[in-house]
């Protein structure tokens, strides 16, 4: 849509903090009064408004995205995207190692002290295989990560939400909200495989793109999880 406003500022109500376009509260495509925590969001999401010229492009605004679907599509179903992040754990990259041997070291050099975490953090111990045939999760060593979950905010849930999938692990994606891992570090151990394939065979430059797209999404959450503890 074509830009339709002179000036984007923050603005603050009993709730929290919002953002005004020429005075208009903005709201989500829910029809929800955009609201967050700190003023420092707030600020965010007016500069990324305020930076738009011609044509307003979302793609271009990580802040207010991330916010709209806290607002839109996390806050209100809460329990089932913390189902869908479970499933996330089911099935975890870290838990499936390559048969390669060169592969295997460096997945257990990276992983493994992830597990190790996850362990002495939750108690929690995920079975591990080597191969692609799919290893079954115990139902009770899943069940503190569900607990877990059920206590996020609605801002780290929406966090999780994206970095989980992201990473193809919930582990990588709890110690990367936890800050265990840095926007850098989740990258990395989540792109082990594509990285060791990349130092074997070349990488092309769609490739190439969709990790940039991953680690700007990675440092884009970081960023959101910052502002929105204040």
């Amino acid at each position: 849509m074509k830009r339709f406003y002179k000036e984007a500022t923050v603005s603050a109500h009993d709730s929290g903090f919002g953002v005004a376009l020429d005075g208009k509260p903005v709201r989500t495509p829910g029809g929800a009064v955009l609201s967050v925590p700190t003023e420092s969001l707030a600020a965010a999401v007016a500069a990324e408004w305020a930076e738009q010229t011609g044509e307003v492009r979302p793609l271009g605004m990580p802040m207010t995205r991330l916010v709209l679907t806290q607002i839109d599509r996390v806050a209100p179903r809460r329990a089932e995207v913390a189902a869908e992040l479970l499933g996330y754990a089911g099935s975890d990259l870290l838990c499936y190692r390559a048969e390669e041997t060169a592969l295997a070291d460096r997945q257990n050099t990276l992983w493994n002290p992830l597990l190790d975490w996850l362990t002495a953090r939750y108690g929690v111990t995920l079975a591990v295989t080597a191969g692609l045939m799919p290893v079954a999760q115990a139902p009770e060593a899943l069940a503190p990560l569900a607990e877990k979950l059920a206590t996020l905010s609605d801002a780290d849930l929406t966090a999780l939400a994206l970095a989980a999938p992201a990473a193809g692990s919930l582990v990588i994606g709890l110690a990367f909200l936890e800050g265990r891992l840095s926007a850098e570090e989740a990258f990395a151990v989540s792109q082990l495989d594509e990285t060791y394939q990349i130092e074997q065979w070349g990488e092309d430059y769609e490739a190439a793109d969709r990790r940039a797209d991953l680690l700007r999404e990675f440092q884009d959450i970081a960023r959101f999880l910052v502002l929105t503890r204040g």
